[in-house]
């Protein structure tokens, strides 16, 4: 494995950003400090001046889609333009085909990571109305397995769970994290009932109707009260509303949190207007919905109350998507541009990098206990990330990485540029330049 000294450059991290030099040696960081001299030749030195060292993004919830969708995306696809994003960690979440709903399932997909992702990898053990006693050896594994993803709404296959005795026997006995996507069914399928009987034809603007607040609000408060019964270490996925905010609190630090809570970068950044240009491109599950909701997103997320920043990638082809709104699928592909809008946010004045870095790396590692993770440590993993904020770049098809090879993000232009991660101490991606003589690692948790 090769070594690196990295000089001159203004570490991200732990609240606070300094100027200092970074060496990393055997896949880890030896040594950080003002200035590191007499380093023998076989280390590569690099320039790091006028930039910005942040540690590697970890994505919480990702749809890479392999096994069974791989026409949409694979692992290697989606995790090759995760890293290029600056995201070197990822979760992936169990509706895929066959839906991962076994521990044997569950395996068969770190194993195909194991050989073709170029970040480091976990995945969800999946939940079905019928499958708890598999679900809960996931137990046993809870230093090599994220959590549990339980759908507390519409999703793919047999993965939509509301057996009320299913949902009560894994919150009281999972001794690892569940996460959970949240909206009500029923409030859904009466919302699109009562709009189609207006007879008139639907659009993506009808999204946010349909999948509205209460649909959020009344799925996420049942979960918390199952987890509250049984002091459930709960994560709820992609909150959406204003509403839901009074059911989360920043009167306790993160580590003494038995119930958490993500947004995703789509939902700080569009909002219901944006339906009119990009329809379609946006439609996701839970839905983009009316701009107060996008203010109090960001208002929660500043103040604590939302603990982690992530995507949600979820890949569709284009075929998929343009579609009259009632078949075209839900979801938007993200994984390469989390950090990119987040840096776009902090040029508007809306979050420091501190807190980028906070609500990206260091809050995802402590939720989960990812082992050696997450900061810049001396000792952890050299999960790095390099950026120029003087260099802007646009999005385009040209430099899209996704093998659905589309953006609901074409066109727009961001004022920075990762210029260089590294995964594990290897540098992956350097000034465009790839290295995909290694594989990332499967994540491994403190619990």
């Amino acid at each position: 494995m090769q070594n690196y000294l990295i000089k001159n450059i203004r570490i991200v991290n732990e609240g606070r950003i300094i100027a200092a030099d970074v060496l990393i040696s055997d896949g880890r960081i030896e040594k950080i400090d003002s200035q590191i001299n007499g380093i023998n030749a076989g280390f590569i030195e690099i320039n790091g001046e006028g930039k910005y060292l942040f540690p590697g993004c970890i994505d919480d919830q990702v749809h890479f889609r392999e096994p069974g969708l791989t026409q949409k995306a694979t692992i290697y696809t989606e995790a090759k333009a995760a890293v290029a994003g600056g995201v070197t960690s990822f979760m992936e979440m169990p509706n895929t085909i066959p839906n991962a709903l076994t521990q044997d399932l569950l395996e068969d997909k770190y194993a195909i990571a194991a050989k073709t992702s170029l970040g480091n990898y976990s995945f969800f053990m999946g939940t079905g109305n019928d499958n708890a006693e598999e679900v809960l050896k996931t137990n046993d594994k809870r230093k090599d397995v994220c959590g549990i993803k339980i759908f507390m709404g519409s999703s793919t296959g047999n993965m939509l769970v509301d057996n009320p005795n299913t949902l009560d026997k894994i919150f009281r006995e999972s001794e690892v994290l569940i996460a959970t996507h949240c909206e009500d069914e029923s409030i859904i399928k009466q919302n699109l009932q009562k709009i189609k009987a207006t007879g008139r034809e639907l659009t993506a603007a009808d999204h946010p109707i349909i999948r509205n607040d209460e649909a959020c609000y009344e799925s996420s408060l049942y979960a918390i009260q199952i987890a509250k019964k049984y002091n459930t270490r709960l994560h709820i996925l992609h909150i959406s509303t204003e509403k839901e905010l009074q059911l989360f609190t920043n009167m306790f630090p993160l580590k003494d949190k038995r119930i958490t809570a993500e947004v995703c970068v789509h939902h700080l950044h569009f909002t219901s207007d944006d339906y009119a240009l990009l329809g379609n491109k946006i439609k996701c599950n839970p839905a983009i919905k009316t701009p107060n909701n996008k203010e109090a997103l960001w208002k929660a997320l500043l103040d604590d109350r939302l603990d982690v920043i992530a995507t949600d990638h979820a890949p569709h082809t284009w075929a998929e998507k343009d579609k009259p709104y009632e078949k075209a699928h839900a979801g938007l592909p993200l994984v390469q541009h989390p950090l990119s809008l987040m840096l776009y946010h902090h040029k508007q004045g809306r979050i420091s990098l501190e807190k980028i870095a906070e609500k990206m790396s260091h809050a995802v590692a402590d939720c989960f206990q990812i082992k050696d993770r997450g900061y810049i440590r001396e000792g952890y993993f050299a999960d790095l990330v390099i950026v120029d904020l003087n260099k802007p770049n646009t999005v385009s098809k040209e430099n899209l990485l996704y093998k659905c090879g589309w953006s609901p993000l074409e066109g727009f232009e961001f004022p920075a540029t990762i210029t260089h991660t590294f995964v594990n101490g290897h540098l992956v991606y350097g000034n465009s330049v790839w290295d995909e003589s290694q594989q990332g690692q499967r994540l491994k948790f403190d619990r």
